[in-house]
């Protein structure tokens, strides 16, 4: 009887969810508490169930169930919830993944730290996919691989039972006590995978952890699949691609903007991307470099899932390393760059530098023909023998026009490889799939990445691609329409509280094709102490947003993201993207985007507006 009262539900759900749900890659953030990410959504959706009430208005006032659909999203914690009530568990015990693979590398991750046992048990062919021996000697997992021949035939284990389930019928789930996470794989549309011991609260953060990571919440069109799916819609309703096509579009686009002829890889988001690059590169340098250090240089207050992901796979892999590379404030890029591939030299280790340019969230560009010349300078080891020359894993999302890798590029003597995050530009904030590509130099290591970015399927999905097709050829002229919005706003600013430290590229570096269209806003401040400057300095940030998302509503958002299509977006990095970095190392200053498409004047009067309600001469 609950069974077919959440498929009822579900039913009229999804004829009355607002078509937000389906279609942004951000959701409702004016009623996102994001200490109750998902918690808040799950709370007020389960009291809708109880009163039977599915109304398009009930739906459209839930809160965000995550900031950023790659986290999650309602979809997936729809999904989630309707899975788990039909099996009489706890939503948070079934968490949803593009990726068929990954939620397996989250419980091996979990159980490395552990110390913990696992076997991985299946029926019938061994797991289309999973390189079972890339697990082990690259990724540096443990674990034991049982074939059965139902999962009713799996007996007590002394560690963690992972069984993956190749039957894709979400009606379907045979649970067993012995049976610690059931993976239930969907085809291609993702998969779920279920918790099923006592400690999983523990087992849970870490996998949505991983989720956040390294990979993807299920897509909201394929959860949207999957839940027609669960209630009995012979005929699923997806929209249609022409993969080959758009495929060849994409990569076309991308070879064209990027002015490379490398292969194009392209993965579910650029974070996911970033995983595949690391453990790529990660595999080149044990197969060539045997015995050797493997470096990840990273700057310690970087974008947070970069930072994150970073120290996370390090954490991992015993010859896996971190080494800070200092470059915003008062530090600069290229001495930094110079002294870090010094000191790998002097330790004959293999140095991979991943860097954002410009910077993130001070706007900044080195000087990058000093910095071609640190990279490419010649180092030898103690030995005297030539030092292994980096690989510069370049992050240019904010500014993914400048053509780094062409043959003509400033890093064209560098081994660089570029990567964009899709829900920026490319897509114009409609899917989050990102890509990459390599200069001359370095395309030879794409072969090894494209095997990890596979491996753990993280690649793009269709209609992802699709996305992308449509968006990309515009992106280069979107690029222009919102620099000459920022530039605009940037120097009104300037001139109505010239006070303000404004981070934003010089018209020197736009002329050399440097336009993103972000800049951070250091607002001016007053107070004795340093402590008393900086409180009166956030309190400041949050009263310029709240003015911006309160007075302009339908544009002005509170989001981390940009390159959208519409709009203005505003957020605190400490709080968001630099959420995961030490304390020291974040910035609490506003961080702005600005889009083609935005009433610019009304944005000014509301500064105008913000500016008069602040006591000017006295912040100084």
């Amino acid at each position: 009887m609950k069974e077919q009262n959440v498929r009822l539900h579900i039913e009229k759900v999804l004829e009355n969810m607002p078509s937000d749900w389906l279609k942004l890659t951000t959701h409702r953030l004016d009623i996102y508490n994001e200490s109750l990410a998902k918690t808040e959504f799950l709370q007020r959706f389960e009291e809708l169930y109880k009163e039977n009430n599915a109304r398009k208005a009930a739906l459209s006032e839930l809160p965000s169930a995550f900031d950023y659909i790659r986290l999650g999203h309602p979809l997936s914690t729809v999904l989630e919830w309707a899975i788990a009530n039909m099996n009489n568990l706890k939503a948070d015990d079934v968490i949803s993944f593009s990726s068929k693979v990954m939620p397996v590398l989250a419980v091996l991750r979990k159980n490395l730290f552990a110390k913990r046992k696992t076997q991985i048990c299946f029926s019938g062919e061994k797991p289309e996919g999973l390189d079972f021996e890339s697990l082990k000697k690259v990724y540096g997992y443990d674990f034991e691989l049982r074939q059965v021949g139902k999962p009713e035939d799996i007996s007590e284990f002394e560690g963690s039972t992972l069984y993956i389930s190749q039957d894709d019928d979400p009606n379907r789930l045979t649970l067993n006590p012995n049976i610690d996470f059931y993976l239930s794989q969907q085809a291609e549309l993702g998969s779920l995978i279920i918790v099923n011991t006592s400690d999983s609260d523990e087992y849970v953060a870490e996998i949505q952890h991983v989720r956040r990571r390294e990979s993807i919440a299920m897509t909201p069109a394929d959860c949207y699949t999957l839940l027609q799916k669960l209630v009995g819609k012979s005929e699923i309703s997806r929209e249609e691609t022409n993969y080959s096509a758009d495929l060849a579009k994409v990569k076309g686009s991308v070879n064209e903007i990027t002015a490379t002829s490398s292969k194009v890889l392209l993965g579910s988001c650029g974070l996911s991307v970033q995983y595949g690059i690391m453990m790529g590169l990660i595999d080149e340098a044990l197969q060539k470099h045997p015995g050797k250090t493997i470096y990840i240089i990273v700057p310690p207050n970087c974008y947070g899932g970069t930072n994150d992901q970073a120290r996370r796979v390090a954490a991992c892999i015993d010859n896996v390393e971190i080494m800070d590379l200092p470059v915003d404030r008062d530090n600069n890029m290229v001495q930094s760059t110079d002294q870090v591939l010094d000191r790998v030299a002097s330790e004959d280790a293999v140095p991979y530098i991943i860097a954002e340019i410009p910077t993130n969230p001070r706007v900044e560009v080195p000087d990058l023909e000093k910095l071609r010349q640190a990279l490419t300078k010649v180092r030898k080891t103690p030995k005297g023998k030539k030092a292994i020359d980096p690989v510069f894993i370049l992050d240019q999302t904010f500014c993914p026009n400048v053509q780094f890798c062409g043959e003509d590029g400033i890093l064209s003597s560098v081994r660089t490889i570029s990567y964009v995050s899709g829900s920026k530009f490319p897509s114009g904030g409609k899917c989050t799939a990102g890509y990459c590509v390599a200069n001359a130099k370095a395309k030879d290591l794409l072969e090894k990445i494209d095997k990890h970015l596979s491996l753990c399927d993280n690649e793009a999905t269709k209609l992802q691609v699709k996305i992308l097709a449509e968006q990309l050829p515009s992106m280069n002229q979107r690029i222009k329409d919102a620099y000459k919005n920022t530039r605009e706003f940037v120097s009104f600013i300037e001139e109505k509280l010239p006070e303000a430290k404004i981070n934003f590229v010089s018209e020197e570096l736009a002329e050399q094709g440097f336009t993103p269209s972000v800049f951070s806003l250091d607002l001016p401040t007053k107070g004795e102490t340093a402590e008393e400057r900086e409180t009166n300095k956030r309190a400041l940030n949050n009263k310029l947003i709240n003015m911006m998302i309160s007075r302009i509503p339908n544009e002005s958002k509170y989001c981390v993201s940009y390159g959208q299509l519409k709009g203005c977006y505003w957020t605190i990095p400490a709080t968001s993207t630099q959420g995961t970095t030490r304390e020291d190392d974040k910035d609490y200053i506003a961080r702005v985007s600005v889009s083609p498409d935005l009433d610019l004047e009304l944005h000014k009067q509301v500064f105008s507006d913000f500016v008069e309600e602040i006591e000017t001469p006295e912040t100084v």
